[in-house]
């Protein structure tokens, strides 16, 4: 039985033809369409959670739309509609959907904490995570779409290459504005600009079409996208941090507060001294326990817009390192805080993640403090992974306590759940062998105020409240889910990727034309739902090993593309061996990753743990796109086989959620499972295309 080929309009031209287009013009044109495609993809992940709370919970919903997306306009690469033409008004459609009808958490207590624009009730969680899932759907359909037609002009690996390339690009311009602190206008900027580019070399009917061939409603769109998201840039005292949307505002007369939100949640609030006493007293209760004397170095993990530096201070530190991964929320604190903490020559800032900075630093302190650490967001759109996850472990305590000088103390404290409370005294037990000291505050929201103080070596002072509640086990460094009560997918989760799943069956079905010549390409399928897995595993590895900031996060993407092209490169250039060779090449290189968990790592210094590190993540990276580069050349239908992949890719970040059950080395036995598969699939379709 021979392939089932994409459907060829009448007079395709033949193969040598098709080889003679690919010249500069054309590969410039895949190029920036790909840097495009990935671009967008990124900006919605990040503006969209910055101004919906209902996404937090939902940390891929994006993604997998975009996966989904994407796919559906790779299976329209031939079709008669016209996906691209529409893209400008669906996404100024989203633009002008997630302003209008924003979802703020306005309060901690009351049947309904959710509201929208000018206090008005939220929309229900399902209608707006619903219209945000299928605009994203259609936006990334129309850009995949245009990449698609593109696409298949090429040869299948040439193509894919290119395409690699231009998402390199893509990461790199995210990340540069990132790096710049730029608000989204910037983002909306490149985005509008990209689309026009695309749609200028478009054949159209020439009425009312404005210069450069693009026509005026397509114009009138993106404007509009460039117009509400300035609006939303100018907002004063909103700056974009590389993780956050902030707003600042003072309020209160009497006890003046310099309250701080991030994507739209209630975070932080800048007091003056005076007004910590009166009102907010916890912040000075690790201090009943050790003596002024004692506090030459001072560790504050969290430390924000500097209510803790200030304590710190008056408590007489002689020197205070103020760590935290923003340094957006450090400037704000430095400007606007009451009594200029920052300013103080005792003080030391570090941009930094919490837990790589305990790894790093060779420093001993009299006191480690974990401030309030909550980053209320996820490390990545396609990862569960919480930016203070690794910081909440029992192996992060336990390096919080090598890191204490002789007699020295550690304190954590924040708002927490009843589970949360005992899950973190438990943890602090565990590291420390010994019972914490418990002061429990006033209640927030069905949360309580507590702070956990630990010696070093001892019992801790004036402490009327050791811990003897109910023990719950530790978040570890592979399951480093601290609010998870158990070894579960919550209901809410399960049932938001059985819509997406639905979802995607249904567009599939009624948008992707003929989807039975996707049954060429199951092992496709299957490699691109075990390479997500691959890349989700190495993004939340980078992030134990190096820290869980947006420039790690960055450099790990890029890195991951740069091993996929230097995959096709290789095989574009040698010979490779065949599959069963590349097959158990693979199975090796996951073997050996399995063998050799993150903790190991963490011992060594930061050039060897960079060296190691990279070989147990990349090997396996690599050696997957030698295997599908190899397939890939081969195909006959290159978007529909590209079109596999991709919802192979989107199934793949539903199996992510597999980590909350098994912790995340598990995902090494998903991702070989999958890939047997692809083997099997592979050998399989390979006898029915033999000839007879």
């Amino acid at each position: 039985m021979g392939i089932e080929t994409e459907p060829q309009p009448a007079g395709q031209r033949s193969e040598a033809a098709r080889a003679g287009t690919e010249g500069t013009a054309s590969q410039v044109r895949l190029v920036f369409a790909s840097f495009l495609l990935l671009f967008v993809e990124l900006a919605l992940i990040r503006w969209t959670e910055a101004n919906n709370v209902y996404l937090a919970s939902a940390t891929n919903l994006v993604l997998l739309a975009s996966f989904l997306g994407i796919g559906l306009g790779f299976l329209n690469a031939r079709s008669r509609r016209d996906f691209l033409r529409w893209t400008p008004v669906v996404l100024l459609a989203i633009v002008a959907f997630v302003l209008a009808f924003p979802v703020v958490l306005a309060s901690l207590n009351g049947p309904h904490p959710y509201r929208g624009l000018g206090g008005a009730p939220a929309l229900p969680r399902p209608v707006s995570l619903g219209v945000i899932f299928l605009l994203s759907v259609a936006v990334m359909a129309g850009i995949g779409q245009g990449v698609a037609r593109l696409f298949v002009s090429f040869r299948p690996l040439r193509a894919y290459r290119l395409d690699v390339l231009g998402s390199i690009a893509g990461i790199g311009m995210f990340s540069l504005l990132s790096f710049l602190d730029l608000p989204p206008v910037a983002w909306g900027a490149v985005a509008g600009a990209g689309l026009l580019v695309m749609l200028a070399r478009r054949d159209a009917s020439p009425r009312w079409r404005a210069p450069g061939g693009v026509q005026l409603w397509q114009w009138a769109a993106v404007a509009g996208v460039v117009a509400l998201l300035g609006l939303e840039s100018a907002t004063p005292d909103q700056p974009w941090s590389p993780y956050y949307k902030l707003t600042y505002a003072w309020s209160g007369s009497k006890t003046p507060a310099l309250y701080v939100t991030a994507n739209n949640i209630p975070y932080q609030a800048a007091r003056s001294l005076a007004v910590m006493r009166e009102q907010k007293q916890f912040y000075f209760y690790p201090y009943r326990h050790v003596s002024q004397a004692s506090l030459r170095n001072v560790l504050i993990i969290g430390a924000g817009t500097g209510n803790d530096v200030a304590v710190a201070l008056s408590e007489h530190a002689r020197h205070v390192d103020a760590v935290d991964i923003d340094p957006v929320l450090l400037q704000i604190g430095r400007e606007q805080h009451p009594n200029h903490p920052y300013s103080s020559p005792r003080v030391t800032t570090h941009v930094a993640d919490g837990r790589e900075y305990l790894q790093d630093t060779r420093a001993r302190y009299n006191l480690i403090l974990f401030a309030l650490p909550d980053s209320l967001t996820a490390l990545a759109g396609q990862s569960n992974l919480r930016l203070e996850s690794y910081l909440l472990t029992e192996q992060s305590v336990r390096q919080a306590r090598a890191h204490l000088a002789p007699g020295g103390t550690f304190a954590m404290y924040n708002y927490y759940a009843p589970f949360l409370l005992a899950r973190y005294a438990t943890t602090v037990e565990t590291a420390f062998h010994k019972r914490p000291c418990v002061e429990v505050g006033p209640p927030l929201g069905g949360r309580r105020l507590a702070v956990i103080t630990v010696r070093a070596s001892g019992t801790v002072p004036h402490c009327t409240t050791f811990w003897n509640g109910t023990h719950v086990a530790p978040a570890t460094d592979d399951h480093p889910f601290p609010y998870l009560a158990g070894y579960s997918i919550p209901a809410q989760y399960l049932w938001m990727l059985g819509a997406i799943l639905a979802a995607a069956v249904i567009g599939v079905i009624t948008v992707g034309g003929r989807p039975r010549r996707m049954a060429s390409y199951v092992d496709l399928a299957c490699m691109g739902a075990a390479f997500m897995l691959l890349e989700t595993k190495n993004i939340v590895g980078f992030a134990l090993l190096f820290g869980a900031t947006w420039f790690v996060n960055s450099l790990v993407f890029a890195a991951v593309l740069a091993a996929v092209y230097l995959a096709v490169e290789t095989a574009s250039r040698v010979r490779l061996p065949p599959p069963p060779a590349l097959y158990l090449a693979l199975a090796a290189a996951l073997a050996l990753a399995w063998a050799i968990p993150g903790d190991l790592l963490l011992t060594l210094p930061v050039i060897p743990r960079f060296l190691a590190g990279g070989a147990l993540a990349f090997a396996p990276v690599f050696l997957a796109n030698l295997i599908f580069a190899q397939r890939f050349a081969g195909t006959q239908a290159s978007a529909t086989a590209f079109a596999a992949n991709l919802l192979g890719a989107m199934v793949g970040g539903t199996l992510e959620y597999l980590a909350l059950v098994t912790g995340y080395r598990f995902l090494i036995i998903v991702i070989a499972i999958l890939y047997g598969l692809a083997f099997i699939s592979g050998r399989l379709i390979g006898r029915q295309r033999a000839p007879a």
